[in-house]
């Protein structure tokens, strides 16, 4: 057989096996073998299906974004993604990290739904990786459960309950009725808007649990209703909420004086429910596309992604991703504790924060919005749906260092 029709590969393979029968040994220097790098790996962790999905969908494009904008490499490496939907169970999420992490994943984000925030956080101790959680709202994460390696981007139940709650009673709703997801989200988002009402003044004169996905709310809001309080707050998200509301104006719960209180609420949900029924809420946000020239050229370069209006969890992981790889660049290496050390050092500037520090905690310091949604007459199309209420500065919107009871703050 000729060299030619062989190939390339084929007549080196000849000329290894001639000169191994003469008993010459070849050695190929290693300089002489350019050896592709490794990628970094990076992950989104989402629930890309179920109640929280329209929350979710867009963070993998969010954090292609980022990857993108710092052309595809750092420190010379291609930057790979990996994305998967924890279907909102603990376990399922904890298998997926633990895999990735094992397989050289350096840095989860997403991470939307509480159980399963702090069941990842748990597997990224063990191994020592980064975890930086954009959409799971407990504020243990930065407190029992924070880590030396893990951060909270976006919002936690403190600052939601603190800015949206202070608000409310401030404004004469000074009674409430809780309606609550019963689990780690739920739980912490009712505890810390209990603590902001009574500190201002109020009282909560009862509360029921529901289960994740409830589709009928009726006998909630019956119970709701019977309170006779003046703010019903809903301790829930995604689905939950708009079904919670739907059948809050069903039973004329508004109509009846009562106002309705979303502690956490998304664009989506309020494009689902309409302005007509989602009018005069009043909510909290770390981010919102309309609010100055850069958030709506970010806003467009996402939607050339995915045509979706994106929310504080989409733009969470963009930033996040940033400044995580602003950190691996700067620390020359994607050693852990040497990027989590530069993610410390550096402010954080981007679309959506401006000059923010990664507390001790883990804690993002970035100030919050109180926001609320327009009425009809207000909008000036499908996508015009808060307006700005007020500025919330870090220091006020966030739970004090020393009262998270963080085992890293001394």
């Amino acid at each position: 057989m000729s060299v030619k029709r062989m190939g390339r590969r084929g007549a080196a393979m000849a000329g290894v096996v001639g000169l191994a029968a003469l008993g010459i040994t070849a050695t190929v220097s290693s300089q002489s073998v350019a050896q592709a790098p490794q990628p970094l790996k990076i992950a989104v962790l989402a629930g890309l299906s179920g109640v929280y999905a329209d929350i979710a969908t867009g963070q993998v494009e969010a954090m292609q974004l980022a990857v993108d904008e710092v052309g595809g490499k750092v420190l010379g490496r291609p930057i790979e993604i990996l994305s998967a939907d924890h279907q909102n169970k603990p376990d399922v999420a904890a298998s997926v990290a633990r895999k990735w992490y094992d397989e050289g994943v350096k840095m989860i984000s997403g991470l939307d739904t509480s159980s399963v925030g702090l069941a990842v956080r748990k597997v990224a101790q063990e191994k020592g990786q980064i975890d930086l959680n954009v959409g799971s709202a407990t504020a243990d994460l930065t407190g029992p459960a924070c880590s030396a390696t893990g951060a909270h981007w976006v919002y936690d139940t403190y600052a939601l309950a603190q800015v949206t709650g202070s608000a409310a009673v401030k404004d004469g709703g000074d009674t409430w009725f809780f309606v609550t997801a019963d689990y780690a989200f739920g739980k912490s988002m009712e505890d810390q808007a209990t603590n902001v009402i009574k500190a201002a003044g109020g009282k909560v004169l009862g509360g029921v649990k529901h289960p994740l996905s409830t589709q009928d709310f009726s006998s909630f809001m019956l119970q709701a209703q019977a309170s006779k309080a003046k703010i019903v707050g809903l301790a829930n998200a995604g689905m939950d909420t708009v079904n919670a509301i739907k059948q809050a104006g069903e039973f004329g719960l508004v109509k009846g004086g009562q106002r309705i209180a979303a502690l956490l609420i998304f664009e989506s949900d309020v494009q689902s429910l309409g302005l007509q029924t989602a009018q005069g809420l009043v909510l909290t946000t770390a981010f919102y596309w309309d609010q100055n020239d850069e958030t709506r050229a970010w806003t467009k370069k996402f939607r050339a992604k995915r045509d979706k209006l994106p929310n504080l969890t989409t733009a969470g992981v963009y930033s996040a991703t940033r400044h995580y790889l602003k950190a691996v660049e700067a620390a020359g290496t994607d050693d852990p504790k040497a990027v989590m050390a530069k993610m410390h050092e550096l402010p954080i500037n981007d679309m959506m924060t401006k000059n923010a520090t990664l507390r001790a905690d883990g804690r993002v310091m970035r100030d919050m919005y109180l926001a609320q949604v327009k009425a009809p007459s207000e909008s000036k199309g499908k996508d015009d749906i808060y307006k700005i209420l007020a500025t919330v500065p870090a220091e006020q919107a966030w739970r004090p260092l020393k009262d998270g009871n963080c085992p890293l703050v001394k």
